[in-house]
């Protein structure tokens, strides 16, 4: 039997993001960029953006496929343009992304933050700011992203 498949709906994406924006709010500190992890962070990153009027960047990360490589130049010309940028994703599963990207910029103090929709407790890396954390290591699943393939959207109220 396959892991179990937890299907976010639309509106628990939005619940997740105002959240995000509830501890940026609570926080001492504001991004005046945000920056996308291509692709799962795209969806998140772009309603972020309009929701809290900060401009908007994909930085071009997918470890998954080894086809990919890595493409930090975006993050590098924000980090020289920019005061505080936050990088999102869909999910901090098992933190690689973030590890990587964290270990490859060369930047010190609150300069960068980093946030997701679904924050996974057991994951080697901690992020600043999360809609939701689950814990994989008591519970496996799949979460499922309305935008993925396969997924049909459904609630269009």
């Amino acid at each position: 039997m396959g892991e179990l498949k937890i299907h976010l709906s639309n509106k628990e994406m939005h619940l997740a993001l105002i959240e995000i924006i509830n501890q940026i709010n609570n926080s001492d500190w504001t991004p005046d960029l945000i920056l996308s992890v291509n692709r799962g962070g795209c969806v998140p990153g772009v309603y972020l953006s309009h929701m809290i009027q900060v401009p908007h960047k994909v930085v071009d990360v997918q470890l998954r496929d080894a086809q990919n490589h890595p493409n930090l130049e975006v993050l590098e010309s924000g980090i020289k343009s920019y005061s505080n940028i936050l990088i999102i994703d869909d999910i901090n599963d098992t933190g690689a992304t973030f590890n990587f990207i964290k270990m490859n910029t060369m930047v010190s103090g609150n300069k960068i933050k980093y946030a997701c929709l679904i924050d996974n407790r057991s994951s080697d890396f901690i992020v600043d700011f999360s809609g939701k954390q689950i814990d994989k290591s008591k519970n496996p699943c799949w979460i499922v992203f309305p935008w993925e393939r396969g997924v049909i959207p459904s609630e269009r109220k």
